[in-house]
């Protein structure tokens, strides 16, 4: 089964990328903070975790309020550096755990929290900028593995405390019944105390700071009755993202020992390190294994249904690539060029070449096996100006007519607009 070999929590200030990226590791004000990160690097580094589930909240850089989500987890294969607004900084592509992560998906949906997901969106600095200090990559890879769990604090209403804290319980039970032998550290990232707008920006309070880095190891539950006025008055609006620290401590057991602490104010955001070891009883396999059987139940029988494919998680990941190219079709530009250049348009979008193929001769069934959902076939039928209903009958091996003759009413349609060819 995964172990979780402890919890690690630490702030996400931009200011710790911009140092060690200009090398003031020994320069003056920033000597603290990376004389604070040391311990915590040394843990990682004798600990070894073979994945990460990292609790963050992205700066409306990857995620924006066309589409904003309380809980949104990673399944990718790989995360990208964001550009921020001024290029991205020059670090290595840090590779996701998708068997992991969909572990998690499933147990965390199957204890009723509805969950989004993402993959193939690059993580800024929330991730980035202690990360790159805390895990050794001088050689272009990094140690470990990560399964990026993305908390939207931005827009309000946002997830309660006391909701982090319950989540945080949720993701135990959902690591723990993982069945390889693994071992997971668990890191939130936030606050300190801060405020970065209107004319309350640059309020800090160190008395807070202190008090919170004792009560989230002595008092978690205390701290998770608190309300987000309650973390704003405190700590700042900006520093109630502290209740991310709540995830990370509910994953715990009520029994931690605290290896490292540390505070620095050196501007605007109090910078903070936080490292607990798991001293848990360890509980029986079974406890774990009806967990997993939980987990299983909704889709139980689903593979005796003949002709029915359920599009999982893993099917998402698998065939991520094609269906971001079909969904593509949406775009005025990629249907012209599909249309015009259909070999040249695969190659762009990296396609491979049983991808292509599956493409080229509209084998509709076949995609489907593949991983393709079917709503972006339906995208490619109308750019092609093929019916739903010849798809329809295709899949079932049948001619237009006959399936037409399995329906009450023998009519022709599709999602192709005016424009469509």
């Amino acid at each position: 089964m995964a172990t979780i070999i402890g919890g690690v929590a630490t702030s996400h200030t931009p200011t710790i990328g911009f140092a060690y990226d200009e090398d003031k590791q020994d320069d003056g004000a920033w000597t603290p903070i990376f004389e604070a990160f040391e311990p915590v690097r040394d843990w990682f580094g004798r600990q070894k975790p073979d994945a990460i589930v990292y609790i963050f909240n992205d700066h409306v850089t990857s995620f924006f309020f066309d589409h904003y989500s309380a809980f949104t987890l990673g399944i990718g294969n790989e995360y990208a550096v964001a550009d921020e607004g001024g290029g991205a900084r020059a670090l290595p592509v840090v590779p996701g755990n998708p068997e992991l992560a969909q572990h998690i998906a499933v147990s965390l949906v199957t204890d009723e929290f509805d969950m989004s997901f993402f993959q193939d969106k690059p993580l800024d600095h929330g991730f980035f900028s202690p990360m790159s200090v805390l895990l050794d990559h001088a050689d272009g890879t990094w140690p470990t593995t990560i399964v990026p769990l993305q908390v939207g604090v931005l827009q309000f209403p946002i997830p309660t405390a006391a909701r982090c804290y319950k989540l945080g319980k949720a993701l135990r039970r959902a690591i723990e019944s993982y069945p390889d032998d693994i071992r997971v550290a668990v890191v939130a990232t936030g606050g300190l105390s801060h405020q970065v707008h209107g004319e309350r920006a640059g309020f800090n309070n160190q008395n807070w700071d202190h008090q919170f880095l004792d009560a989230i190891v002595r008092s978690p539950a205390a701290l998770a009755e608190m309300t987000h006025a309650e973390y704003a008055t405190l700590g700042g609006m900006e520093g109630a993202e502290v209740i991310m620290w709540l995830i990370m401590r509910g994953a715990l057991s009520e029994d931690v020992r605290q290896v490292h602490s540390s505070f620095y104010l050196p501007s605007m955001t109090g910078i903070a390190t936080l490292v607990l070891e798991d001293e848990a009883v360890e509980l029986p396999a079974a406890i774990h294994q009806r967990h997993r059987e939980r987990m299983a139940q909704q889709l139980k029988g689903i593979d005796e249904l003949p002709g029915t494919y359920p599009f999982d998680l893993a099917t998402s990941v698998r065939a991520y690539r094609l269906n971001k190219y079909l969904h593509a079709m949406v775009d005025p530009a990629h249907r012209a060029r599909f249309l015009s250049e259909p070999e040249a348009s695969f190659a762009e979008a990296g396609l491979t070449e049983i991808e292509r193929d599956l493409v080229r001769r509209r084998d509709w069934l076949g995609l489907i096996h593949y991983g393709v959902i079917f709503f972006m076939l339906e995208k490619l039928a109308a750019v092609i100006g093929v019916s739903n209903l010849d798809v329809y009958a295709a899949m079932r091996g049948e001619s237009l007519d006959d399936f037409l003759k399995t329906r009450n009413t023998q009519v022709i349609y599709s999602v192709a607009g005016s424009h469509a060819r």
